[in-house]
């Protein structure tokens, strides 16, 4: 402790400058007492110093060496070094600056080779995507978010994207793999692989960080735009065979009449008897919806869009119909693979572009048959309707009808399914 009568001296009005100068230029200095510091002195000032340092110090504009200062404290009546004085006289301990930059650098870079080292661990290091992926974190900072928990955050990300390489090609070495393979069926319902993958169903809730590096990874996979919105989020999960919840996700009706007794085919029938479509949900499935929905033979036609549909229900065509309104959810997938295994001739017709014939591929190898969806009827919608829409992108080959993607990858133009209706309500009328 200083003196009060040492503190007096030190702490002259003209003085009070010179040990917040000396403090901020200790703290750059790793706390060692080398170099100068500059200030200007009044007489008074100039005087005390001149004191201290048992020298003429002049006033005005003044040099002092701060291992003068040092060696002058400690032999003068303080009796102490200029750190120890300079804290005292200025508020509290002195942070080594450069220690604590390399202590945050050291931490960094601990951090990122905790990362890379659980990235290759994942089977994800000669991904493509990795590269721009990690990039885009270190930008926006994301990782010094998780503060003390950043390599929880890191294990918990890896550990999600591993186990959805089991059933996407994530770790692909192709550039374009994701991108083509989208949408994916369903293959996790979001809780269960929070659970599978981190041991907490709620580590990808909406907001949590691994969440945001995890769509993150989808997106930049897949060559799709940073989800900003709730909507965008639920609908990348989706498309990388995530389903987000159980009551979002839907398979749309129209007319449709279970061959049975129990109360929910006869609420169906009854909804189907007043012209009424109904949205299925995953809950609902497995609540009791996950019995017969028609019998061995029966036809059944599904379509992409949900505009077909409603345009069937508009027209009051009798015939049933399902609609997966784009990528099949997860209840669209369990009810098409469900008609298909009870002897159901499922009928499937949806847009004409790559995510279309993606779709399409995956429904007819589970037993779903083409309607509508060969290499003629292609070159007869793109000729009924003059679409322009262009096609961005590699067309997937179509084994159901090879020419099929040859021909749209020769005309290069898209055409999707809702400017068909004519053609395609004409198949429902005659059924």
């Amino acid at each position: 402790m200083i003196s009060s009568a040492a503190r007096a001296y030190l702490t002259t009005p003209g003085l009070t400058p010179l040990w917040q100068t000396i403090r901020d230029r200790l703290e750059r200095n790793g706390l060692t007492v080398t170099g100068v510091v500059t200030l200007d002195l009044d007489y008074q000032a100039a005087e005390d110093l001149s004191g201290l340092l048992k020298r003429a110090v002049p006033p005005g504009r003044a040099r002092l060496r701060l291992a003068e200062l040092d060696a002058a404290l400690r032999s003068s009546a303080v009796a102490q070094g200029l750190v120890t004085v300079t804290a005292e006289l200025t508020g509290g301990s002195l942070t080594d600056r450069k220690a604590v930059s390399e202590a945050r650098r050291t931490s960094r870079y601990n951090l990122w080779e905790y990362w890379e080292n659980s990235l290759a661990n994942a089977g994800l290091a000669a991904a493509p995507w990795v590269v721009e992926w990690q990039h885009g974190i270190r930008r926006a900072g994301l990782l010094g978010r998780a503060g003390e928990a950043a390599e929880t955050v890191i294990q918990q990300t890896m550990a999600v994207l591993r186990t959805m390489s089991e059933t996407t090609p994530l770790a692909d070495r192709s550039h374009d793999a994701m991108r083509v393979a989208l949408p994916l069926p369903p293959s996790f319902e979001l809780a269960e692989l929070a659970s599978r993958a981190c041991g907490d169903a709620h580590a990808l809730d909406d907001g949590r960080l691994v969440t945001v590096l995890v769509l993150r990874a989808i997106a930049v996979a897949s060559g799709e735009p940073l989800p900003s919105t709730a909507a965008r989020r639920r609908d990348l999960w989706a498309m990388a065979g995530i389903n987000p919840d159980t009551v979002s996700g839907t398979v749309l009706t129209w007319g449709l009449r279970p061959p049975r007794a129990d109360p929910w085919a006869m609420m169906m029938h009854t909804r189907a008897d007043l012209g009424l479509a109904t949205h299925i949900t995953l809950q609902e499935w497995h609540a009791g919806a996950n019995q017969p929905w028609a019998a061995t033979g029966d036809r059944l036609f599904v379509c992409e869009n949900p505009q077909v549909l409603q345009a069937a229900a508009r027209a009051g065509v009798s015939h049933p119909m399902l609609c997966t309104s784009g990528n099949p959810a997860t209840v669209a997938t369990l009810a098409l693979t469900s008609l298909v295994q009870a002897g159901v001739k499922v009928f499937y017709h949806g847009d004409f572009d790559i995510a279309g014939v993606t779709i399409a591929a995956r429904l007819f190898s589970q037993g779903a048959h083409p309607w509508r969806f060969s290499g003629d009827d292609y070159l007869a919608a793109v000729r009924s309707t003059g679409s322009s829409l262009p096609i961005t992108g590699t067309v997937p080959d179509t084994p159901w009808s090879p020419f099929l993607a040859h021909a749209m990858r020769s005309h290069q133009i898209a055409v999707h399914e809702e400017s068909l209706l004519e053609t395609l309500l004409s198949d429902l009328s005659d059924q």
